[in-house]
């Protein structure tokens, strides 16, 4: 069985329901995301339900780091143990930030978190962070992007509605494009503002998809799980 370019957020309300998720949906998809939330209650106790929970399943450490240079690479040093296929830092940190966790973890996909999906063109009009040289939010994810990329990042998330242009900007370049905001058609987006379906975001050049409460809030988690990953052709 192939698994779907997924990684479900478990944002769980304890280890024992996340492993329970990851146990679930492992069959159907590659990744397995643990986040901030979860990190901050669980620690590495979050990390190991997962991995052992979901064997043969990436880990997605999302623990978006922002700070100086210094603090950040210790960070992610603190974490090296973990083994984690994929960490998150924010790009807004800037390239020196970004080239310090990747020389901290060469072996980790570092990714740099460009504009959170919870955000809009207006919002970042109205706490004046557009600057010069872009007009929307799609715009500056970009140039993010690019700039993390060139400090060493070796994955990217952005939003389903600008990843086409993120694609076109790194064209040729080794890099992994992750896109949150991801829903089912008919699924409530809750605090998501940039959105897209599944095969919307992969048509539009999204490598992975990080999908939480529309797996995880099911009934049927292994369920809802395998019928996202049927409906991409994946199964």
């Amino acid at each position: 069985m192939s698994r779907a370019p997924i990684a479900v957020a478990l944002d769980a309300p304890d280890l024992a329901t996340l492993g329970a998720w990851a146990g679930a949906v492992a069959p159907f998809v590659s990744t397995v995301k643990v986040g901030l939330e979860t990190y901050m209650r669980d620690g590495r106790s979050a990390v190991e339900a997962a991995r052992a929970a979901a064997s043969g399943c990436a880990l997605f450490l999302d623990l978006k780091l922002h700070d100086i240079p210094a603090t950040v690479s210790g960070a992610a040093r603190a974490v090296a143990d973990l083994e984690p296929d994929f960490l998150t830092v924010h790009a807004s940190g800037g390239p020196a930030m970004v080239a310090a966790a990747a020389d901290a973890l060469p072996e980790t996909r570092i990714v740099a978190v460009t504009v959170l999906t919870s955000l809009t063109t207006q919002d970042l009009r109205d706490l004046d962070l557009l600057g010069t040289g872009a007009a929307s939010a799609g715009e500056l994810a970009v140039r993010l992007a690019v700039a993390a990329v060139d400090a060493g990042a070796r994955a990217v998330v952005c939003s389903p509605e600008e990843v086409g242009e993120v694609r076109a900007a790194l064209e040729g370049r080794d890099v992994t494009l992750i896109t949150p905001g991801v829903r089912p058609a008919g699924s409530d987006v809750g605090d998501q503002r940039r959105v897209a379906t599944p095969r919307e975001a992969l048509e539009r050049g999204a490598d992975l998809l990080v999908i939480g409460r529309p797996i995880t809030g099911a009934a049927d988690v292994a369920a809802a799980a395998a019928a996202i990953a049927g409906d991409l052709g994946y199964g």
